[in-house]
């Protein structure tokens, strides 16, 4: 029994089995369930976690594209500073750049003003210097006028010679006057020449146009000025200066005009000359044009021969104040001066010279003379005097027996002459019309001389009227003082107031 246990038992065995079973299949369903539930936790999990996983990915993708985005955004600003820098530093550059330029060319444009104003300057500076030399140049050629004549003058005398030789004293004249304008002269220097011949008293009376006062240059020299802007400055020369300078040139070319008529003459045919230096102007006054004189002589060869005209230190206006030349006191102000020659020689027919005094007696009759030897014995008169005197010729002289020139600088100038020799009374219509001849002549005064004596009506009217009136009487001591002639006077009877002895 104790072997064989009891249905019982063995239900009860069978039964805590399949309990036991039951609650081991319980225990395996509990711990299956468990098993699933941890499996299904474990999905769960595993499902959280992948969850978890996707979303910390999905995060972190997220967070990654927000730090790519915010890269790529940085990257962009990065870039986006970084082509901002680069533009800033490429405009700073092309900023700098055009600064360096721009200051390159301010150096260049200031180096170049400079160099421009430095040249501007130095032109200047040179165009004060050239326009000084200019100036210097023309105050030496109006210093050497003198010095700088031409030689060989005398070469051009051999036309003259052969129109005289031929006996036409006019193209004698014209020959010497061709002669003289042929000699050059430096620019503005040279003038027009005017001549005439008196074949008697072997006269040349030269007339030259003289250069105005604008010739002597008014500045005496050019400076530059630094100033704003700057200039190139005349310099003034003083007023005296440029009085005394033209002073100077005037008788300069007095002197070379007078050499050279000298030398175009034969000295057998020209003995002296007569000179006159005007010029052309207007009058400041009236505007009318004017003719001045500002210098006249009256010179022989051989005085003039004296003076050394090459010698540096020759002064010209002292040596012609040596030639009793009369000069202007102030040719600048074109202050005239009487000529010595205020006539055209062409206006009078002068008769060949004749020596009357060889031929007379001890004691000739002055009325019974030959009316022309006469004449000729008053011209003899006169230049004995003082007077340079030429007869007229007879025929078409106007009334005109002689005309005579005074070389007194004052008082002097040309003298109409009548000589009457007659056994009457001179009438007062011939007194007047030598007063009338002397006007018409623009004579410095007239002359009328008789072997006879004149009436009350001519004595109180020559006084008035220029006339200088010398009757036999006065004639009669004339010759002898002068000429040693103690002349008779054959009068029918004896004037009014004379005396015996005054014939005799």
């Amino acid at each position: 029994m104790a072997r064989r246990k009891s249905l019982a038992a063995q239900l009860l065995q069978v039964y805590q089995e399949r309990q036991k079973a039951k609650a081991a299949a319980a225990k395996r369903a509990d711990a299956e369930l468990a098993r699933q539930a941890r499996d299904a936790e474990r999905v769960a999990a595993a499902r959280a976690r992948e969850e978890a996983r996707r979303e910390r990915e999905v995060a972190q993708a997220w967070s990654r594209t927000q730090k790519e985005k915010q890269a790529r955004q940085s990257a962009d600003a990065r870039r986006a500073e970084q082509i901002v820098r680069d533009l800033e530093k490429r405009d700073a550059a092309r900023a700098k750049a055009l600064e360096q330029k721009r200051r390159a060319e301010a150096r260049e444009k200031a180096a170049a003003d400079r160099l421009a104003k430095q040249e501007a300057v130095e032109g200047m500076r040179r165009e004060a210097s050239e326009r000084t030399a200019e100036v210097e140049e023309r105050v030496r050629v109006l210093s050497s006028v003198l010095h700088s004549r031409p030689g060989g003058l005398h070469q051009l005398r051999l036309k003259a010679e052969q129109a005289f030789g031929e006996g036409d004293l006019e193209g004698f004249a014209v020959s010497v006057e061709e002669a003289l304008d042929s000699v050059g002269y430096p620019q503005g220097l040279g003038g027009a020449r005017q001549v005439a011949f008196a074949p008697e008293s072997r006269e040349l009376v030269v007339e030259v146009e003289l250069p105005g006062q604008a010739v002597v240059p008014s500045v005496a020299q050019y400076r530059f000025k630094a100033s704003t802007p700057p200039a190139v400055v005349p310099q003034p020369r003083k007023e005296a200066e440029t009085k005394a300078r033209y002073r100077d040139l005037v008788a300069r070319l007095a002197l070379r005009a007078i050499d050279e008529a000298f030398a175009v003459t034969p000295p057998a045919l020209v003995d002296q000359i007569a000179f006159n230096g005007k010029v052309r102007a207007k009058d400041r006054a009236t505007g009318k044009a004017i003719e001045p004189c500002l210098v006249s002589v009256r010179v022989s060869r051989e005085r003039f021969a004296e003076l050394v005209l090459d010698e540096p230190e020759l002064d010209p206006v002292a040596s012609l104040h040596h030639l009793n030349a009369i000069v202007s006191q102030h040719p600048y102000d074109l202050e005239p001066v009487r000529p010595v020659v205020s006539f055209d020689l062409s206006r009078y027919k002068i008769a060949p010279e004749r020596d009357v005094v060889a031929g007379l007696d001890s004691r000739p009759d002055l009325v019974a003379m030959d009316p022309t030897d006469f004449e000729h014995l008053i011209r003899r008169l006169f230049e004995k005097i003082g007077l340079k005197s030429w007869v007229t010729q007879a025929s078409r002289d106007d009334g005109i027996d002689a005309v005579a020139v005074n070389e007194e600088p004052l008082i002097g100038g040309l003298c109409i002459i009548q000589a009457k020799r007659t056994k009457n009374v001179v009438s007062a219509e011939t007194v007047r019309a030598v007063a009338g001849l002397v006007v018409d002549k623009s004579a410095s005064k007239g002359i009328v001389v008789t072997t006879a004596w004149f009436g009350k009506a001519s004595w109180d009217f020559a006084p008035r009227n220029r006339v200088e009136l010398i009757d036999g009487r006065h004639l009669k001591a004339l010759l002898l003082e002068h000429l040693g002639i103690d002349a008779l006077i054959g009068l029918p009877k004896l004037p009014s107031n004379w005396q015996a002895h005054d014939l005799s």
